[in-house]
């Protein structure tokens, strides 16, 4: 099984993400359908630092599709992982976590284990293009043991500028 690069997590990976973003997104009407219909939406973020840069918190505002994301981010200190854990107002329902870490060329890799519409899939989230102003995530399913992926959403963040 895959896992992120072999190299040390640190508890403030996740900084770059702290305050306000407007975000694109980009989905997949059926996260499964290779051939299927794309749709784009807005969004907007807010993160916030815990536990001294070992955690944040972040809350995604979807108003035009009248949901909310939420995300806690946790660094465990033993296995120097990140578990990255998702939930929405849709379900209210905590999904279960995807883990991994920085490598060297500063992207993000982490990967879980879910269902969707009753199959068996791994995830994988990759952040990267960070900057002081934008950052970039992607979701992608597998259902053949990570020989292939399917991107079936992105998010690409800007970060917002004080009025």
């Amino acid at each position: 099984m895959n896992t992120a690069h072999d190299t040390a997590a640190a508890p403030h990976d996740f900084d770059f993400l702290h305050g306000d973003w407007d975000v694109l997104n980009t989905r997949r009407t059926d996260f499964l359908d290779p051939d299927g219909d794309r749709v784009r939406f807005p969004a907007t973020s807010r993160c916030w630092n815990l536990f001294g840069g070992a955690a944040n918190l972040d809350e995604l505002d979807v108003p035009d599709q009248g949901w909310k994301g939420l995300t806690l981010r946790l660094f465990d200190v033993e296995s120097g992982r990140w578990s990255l854990n998702w939930s929405s107002s849709r379900s209210g329902r905590l999904f279960p976590p995807v883990l991994g870490r920085f490598g060297p060329d500063g992207r993000g890799v982490f990967f879980g284990d879910d269902t969707h519409d009753g199959k068996e899939v791994r995830v994988r989230y990759v952040w990267s293009g960070i900057s002081a102003t934008t950052a970039r995530w992607e979701q992608a399913f597998s259902l053949d043991g990570e020989r292939t992926w399917l991107s079936n959403w992105t998010m690409d963040f800007t970060r917002r500028t004080a009025d």
